[in-house]
């Protein structure tokens, strides 16, 4: 598995690793999208797995890897899970935020620098990307990367921008231009629809399993829904 890491994309990210954890900084937005990306992997780990949707600590003794990590906001909840938890970011500056924060958390969590190239040859049980497709070099490879580090069975959540006139103005026109949004996070030319990564996915052998978007309204924030027009949520299954 070779590095699909763009390095103008990383230093982008590092620069933000500072107001990573501050709810009202540059990655407010994140702190905005977590609680519901939250709430559909443990939606689909339910099902996918025949969860208890009580159980606490429904991912003890498995092995998960968050890939494209930035500072932990998705990491440190996979561990509360129980999981025992790799963060993959390519920006240091972001490892070495994620390791402060987790250590204060009395956290422990693998954080390791770099990209697919990195996640070792033990295999993973769940493998979560979010918003980070779109920023890769090769998607195919990334997506084979991923694929390649699954267990059997084992599931992949992934969450990107679908590539519409909707996303174009929502998080580019608007979310940039307004400032809500860092300038330079997106690059519209880039987004993938759920079309053209269902195709990257079932190269590498996966089973896809569920579509969701994310969609934003006004009065509900943002949420999942059946509309894919501004952002979506994927989860495939390495095939046993």
């Amino acid at each position: 598995m070779s590095s699909t890491i763009r390095a103008e994309e990383a230093a982008h990210f590092g620069k933000l690793a500072a107001e990573w954890w501050d709810p009202k900084g540059s990655s407010a937005m994140l702190h905005r999208l977590n609680p519901v990306r939250l709430r559909y992997i443990r939606e689909q780990l339910n099902q996918q797995w025949n969860l208890d949707e009580h159980e606490r600590r429904p991912l003890a003794r498995k092995a998960a890897a968050d890939v494209g990590c930035g500072a932990g906001l998705l990491c440190e909840p996979l561990a509360r899970l129980g999981a025992e938890v790799v963060g993959i970011d390519a920006a240091p500056e972001n490892i070495t935020a994620a390791r402060l924060h987790a250590e204060g958390q009395g956290l422990r969590i693998d954080y390791r620098t770099g990209s697919i190239d990195v996640l070792g040859a033990e295999p993973f049980d769940l493998i979560t990307s979010m918003e980070v497709i779109e920023h890769v070099d090769d998607p195919a490879v990334f997506v084979r990367g991923l694929a390649k580090a699954l267990a059997p069975g084992g599931l992949l959540i992934l969450s990107t921008p679908n590539r519409t006139p909707l996303s174009r103005l929502a998080m580019i026109t608007l979310g940039e231009g307004l400032g809500a949004i860092p300038r330079g996070t997106h690059d519209w030319e880039r987004f993938l629809t759920p079309d053209e990564l269902r195709v990257h996915l079932e190269a590498a052998g996966l089973e896809v399993l569920d579509v969701t978007g994310l969609a934003f309204g006004p009065a509900r924030g943002f949420h999942l829904s059946e509309e894919l027009g501004l952002n979506y949520l994927v989860t495939a299954r390495a095939r046993a």
